[in-house]
């Protein structure tokens, strides 16, 4: 099993955090994430309801789940606060997922926004959690103005692209001074693996579950991904190398 982490005074178990959209059917969710074991869950305020009434998806998921609601679609720092404010109220969570989006076609953050909107919620009593780039100097300003996480994307939001630039995301990982949440373009278990072994904190898991042929089977196969990134990450992988190195010695070689 994974160590757990923790995040805005919270130590939380599952470094999967899974999202709520996009599944076939309600039972097919909630299926996913029993399997996946997460115990944080995104949900978008503008897409549910708030209210707990008798069938609705915030009674399904009751008080299992530790709730991460998200700005999702906003692309304005007046609609994150507004849409901020709402969620905490409703659901009594000062957690919040940030999300303000800068372009339309590819929903890359508008990152000059992101920032003095954080900071704002950050004054407003909010553990913020950001969706940004894969830019360390980005990611340093949220840690400045009080982020509890820093989520860069590894990929655009849905595409199934995996890690583009795992250089990147390795360097921010190791000048972050809050966790690294990897939030965007995972596709299948073995990039949920590689950005533990990166240096992630932990993934956000969402359309690679809920879209997949089998969600229940890949949300399995991505908990025991994070599991697996997260102990190559702290066993130390060896050097790569542009030579061959023989893992026997020479010394006693029959006809040496």
């Amino acid at each position: 099993m994974t160590a757990s982490f923790e995040i805005a005074g919270t130590l939380v178990g599952s470094r999967l955090l899974m999202g709520t959209a996009g599944y076939p059917n309600r039972a097919s969710l909630l299926a996913a994430l029993e399997a996946g074991g997460a115990e944080i869950v995104t949900v978008s305020v503008r897409r549910i309801s708030l209210d707990g009434y008798e069938g609705s998806l915030m009674e399904s998921l009751g008080d299992r789940f530790r709730l991460l609601p998200n700005t999702a679609g906003c692309a304005t720092m007046r609609d994150a606060i507004l849409t901020a404010e709402l969620a905490r109220e409703a659901l009594g969570t000062n957690w919040l997922k940030l999300e303000l989006i800068g372009d339309p076609e590819t929903l890359y953050p508008d990152v000059e926004q992101l920032v003095r909107t954080a900071a704002d919620l950050v004054d407003k009593g909010f553990a913020v959690f950001p969706y940004t780039n894969d830019d360390p100097v980005t990611a340093r300003k949220l840690a400045d103005v009080g982020c509890v996480a820093v989520m860069p994307l590894g990929s655009l939001i849905g595409s199934g692209n995996g890690i583009e630039n795992p250089h990147a995301i390795e360097r921010l990982c190791r000048h972050s001074p809050v966790p690294v949440i990897l939030d965007a373009g995972i596709g299948t278990a073995s990039d949920a693996c590689l950005a533990l072994e990166l240096g992630c904190a932990a993934v956000l898991v969402n359309t690679a579950i809920a879209k997949a042929n089998d969600p229940i089977a890949m949300a399995a196969s991505l908990r025991h991904a994070v599991e697996a990134g997260r102990l190559a990450s702290t066993a130390g992988r060896i050097p790569k190398r542009d030579f061959a190195e023989a893992s026997s010695p020479r010394l006693g070689l029959i006809g040496a």
